[in-house]
C-alpha cells in the first residue's frame, strides 16, 4: 500500500514513474509504467535493467531474504521423515542500486520492531544510504502509518496520517534535499 500510494504521489506531482511490484491485492496507480515481478530474482531482473534511468529509487518493501536453494519441480509427498529445507539469500537490491557508479538517489524502507530509528539509521549506513524511512509500528496492509525520515540532515519524525498523506510528506522531503 506505501508503495502505490508512493507511486500516485509522484505521478501527481509530475514524476514520470515505474512501479517494480510483486503480486498484490491493491490496484496499482494509473499514470505508471507496472512491472509484476513474480519472485525476489524477477524483482532484481527487472530493477536493475532500468535503474540507469532513474533520478530517485525508492525501495519500499523487501523481497523474502532468502529463497529456497533447491527448489521442487513437483509437490513434496507427505512423510514421517524430517524435512530439511536450505536457504539462500536473495539479493539485496537495494544495496545494489545505492553501490552503482552512479546511482540515483536512493530511499529505503525500515519496518523494524524494536528500536526502530536506531536499527534504521544503522540500515542507512550499512547501505550506504541518503535516506531512510523507519515504521514506526506493524503497518503491513494497514491504510494508516507512523513514520520517521531519517537523513544526513537528523531525524524528521511525522504524525501519524494515511499513507498517502505520508507519501506526498515523504516526496516533498526527498525534493528540500535533492
Amino acid at each position: 500500500k506505501m508503495g502505490f500510494a508512493i507511486a500516485q504521489a509522484a505521478i501527481d506531482m509530475g514524476a514520470q514513474v515505474t512501479l517494480v511490484a510483486g503480486n498484490s491485492t491493491v490496484t496499482p496507480p494509473n499514470g505508471c509504467k507496472l512491472i509484476t515481478a513474480t519472485n525476489a530474482l524477477a524483482m532484481h531482473q527487472a530493477v536493475m535493467h532500468r535503474v540507469a534511468d532513474a533520478d530517485i529509487f525508492i525501495s519500499v518493501a523487501a523481497v523474502a531474504d532468502y529463497r529456497p536453494a533447491n527448489p521442487s519441480e513437483q509437490k513434496i509427498k507427505k512423510s514421517n521423515a524430517p524435512i530439511l529445507l536450505e536457504l539462500i539469500a536473495n539479493p539485496d537490491i537495494l544495496s545494489e542500486v545505492a553501490s552503482l557508479p552512479k546511482p540515483p538517489f536512493c530511499v529505503g524502507f525500515a519496518a523494524e520492531s524494536e528500536d526502530v530509528v536506531a536499527h534504521a539509521r544503522d540500515k542507512m549506513l550499512r547501505k550506504n544510504l541518503p535516506m531512510i524511512v523507519a515504521n514506526h509500528s506493524n503497518v503491513m496492509g494497514k491504510d494508516d502509518s507512523q513514520i520517521t525520515i531519517i537523513d544526513n540532515h537528523g531525524e524528521h519524525p511525522l504524525a501519524p496520517a494515511t499513507k498517502q498523506e505520508l507519501a506526498r510528506s515523504l516526496l516533498k522531503h526527498i525534493h528540500s534535499v535533492i
